[in-house]
């Protein structure tokens, strides 16, 4: 191919990135025509009547609308990746756009003074065939938690994932394999909430298109290996004020929490149980989300605790921040960013109790805090009971998430073992 074109990409309710080829004449501001009723399809690709799909009033057109400016490079020849914005046939934002609602939780921020900054560390176990062309876990026999190097990745297709980030755009923190083999994380810079999650929604698509070329598939599933750990997508939070100083940080220097961090805090202890039905949103996420896996599975915070769901880190100054560990890679991740600020902006707003900070190693089936729901099906009940949350998030946007999932809920109830892996490891 010699011709440049564009790759449209929007993500939708599924977190799956659908979108067009698109050639060099249209390689200007535009706008792209999409069936309203992607909104309804289910990973089995039947269609659900949710709310603001327009299933049953004709499958009517949205449009995904894009700017020039955003034009970045691709990863595939002659290619250059725009992320659309969703809007309905008239022009309206559409609720279901997880970028739009990102931007109104952007806004309740600075609509208080303060630029929200986001740290995204992406979690994924690698896959290949075997010679019947079934999928089996990437052989890795050398590796270990913080390794490097051929032992970790025979391959060596993360170099390759490394070397094609930094020729798209991409800054990497840093990549390295996991506690569990084959398993490896991927976390890039801080940054600018929107930027940061546009970077982490293309980066996700570019590390399995490229883990592909090497013959390896690349999951962010939150449970793959039944008998292995869990794969989050744990979301790193912070605010600088209009001279850039993050305002988390102690001025002290020490270990004390401001009191923003803890009215932060308490907003995401108070919407713990609702969260999960946003941020954990497969059957198989419940899988992971279990006592004693430092998953984020309870209803606690701690300073430099890694037990803990909401997680204080101990750096101070311009890297104080808050992280929250509950969610994974299954997520909108527009959805997660904006759900987990919305939540700390609750607190801030409602003035929550913050609970005690946890105590105890949270390696144990201690019953000292309260944990999240023990499948989808509740996590979805109590998000939907939460309505200061939902209205937070967005109601259409909710309700769609909530009629699709319990349609999942149905069809994955009687799934076990690869069965249930191979529902949504081809797509997550």
């Amino acid at each position: 191919m010699t011709n440049p074109r564009l790759r449209l990409l929007f993500c939708d309710h599924l977190n799956l990135a659908r979108g067009k080829y698109l050639p060099a004449s249209k390689m200007h501001d535009g706008a792209s025509r999409f069936s309203q009723s992607t909104f309804a399809l289910t990973y089995d690709k039947d269609l659900v009547p949710s709310p603001g799909s327009k299933m049953l009033e004709g499958l009517g057109d949205m449009q995904a609308i894009y700017k020039e400016a955003d034009f970045r490079p691709g990863w595939e020849p002659n290619t250059q990746v725009v992320i659309g914005e969703l809007f309905d046939s008239n022009g309206v934002q559409l609720p279901m756009c997880g970028r739009a609602a990102l931007k109104r939780a952007i806004k309740a921020w600075t609509d208080m003074g303060l630029k929200p900054k986001l740290g995204l560390e992406l979690e994924a176990f690698a896959f290949v065939r075997d010679a019947d062309g079934k999928l089996k876990p990437y052989d890795t026999p050398g590796a270990y938690v913080y390794g490097t190097g051929p032992s970790a990745d025979p391959k060596r297709f993360v170099d390759a994932i490394w070397c094609q980030a930094e020729a798209s755009g991409f800054s990497l923190e840093c990549a390295t394999t996991e506690f569990d083999s084959p398993q490896f994380e991927f976390t890039l810079i801080y940054d600018d909430a929107l930027k940061a999650v546009d970077d982490i929604f293309l980066f996700r698509i570019m590390a399995k298109e490229v883990a592909a070329n090497w013959d390896v598939h690349l999951t962010f599933m939150p449970k793959p290996i039944l008998t292995k750990g869990g794969s989050g997508l744990h979301i790193n939070v912070s605010f600088d004020d209009q001279d850039g100083h993050n305002v988390l940080a102690d001025a002290a220097g020490g270990r004390a929490m401001t009191d923003l961090g803890k009215a932060c805090v308490a907003g995401l202890m108070h919407h713990h149980a609702g969260l999960a039905g946003i941020v954990a949103p497969t059957t198989n996420s419940y899988q992971r989300l279990k006592p004693a896996s430092m998953s984020g599975y309870w209803k606690n915070w701690g300073i430099d605790h890694r037990g803990v769901t909401t997680r204080i880190s101990a750096e101070n100054g311009k890297k104080a921040r808050i992280e929250h560990r509950m969610g994974d890679g299954a997520a909108n991740p527009y959805v997660l960013a904006a759900a987990t600020l919305q939540a700390a902006h609750l607190g801030v707003t409602n003035k929550y109790p913050l609970p005690a900070a946890e105590t105890a190693d949270c390696l144990g089936e201690h019953d000292a805090t309260e944990g999240v729901a023990e499948n989808l099906s509740c996590a979805l009940d109590a998000l939907e009971a939460d309505k200061a949350l939902c209205a937070a998030i967005g109601e259409t946007l909710v309700a769609n998430h909530i009629a699709i999932k319990r349609d999942e809920v149905k069809k994955t109830a009687e799934l076990t073992g690869d069965a249930l892996r191979d529902f949504y490891i081809h797509y997550v």
